[in-house]
């Protein structure tokens, strides 16, 4: 194999390698970061349901009379 050429060879093996780290340690702190965030809007309640409505909406017509 030419000398040029085994040369450029190992050049591009060793960008490809370090590109290829770089983008696995950029994946690895996106990927800690969104581990460790607080969405409270994925735990976010709606509001009562119909059962409570139902129990409440006699209770409050008891209390209108």
């Amino acid at each position: 194999m030419n000398p040029q050429l085994s040369t450029i060879a190992s050049v591009l093996a060793s960008a490809a390698v370090a590109a290829w780290t770089a983008l696995v340690n950029s994946w690895r702190i996106v990927v800690a970061d969104q581990a460790g965030i607080y969405r409270p809007e994925a735990y976010y309640m709606r509001g009562p349901g119909p059962k409570w409505r139902e129990k409440h909406a006699q209770a409050q017509k008891v209390t209108l009379r």
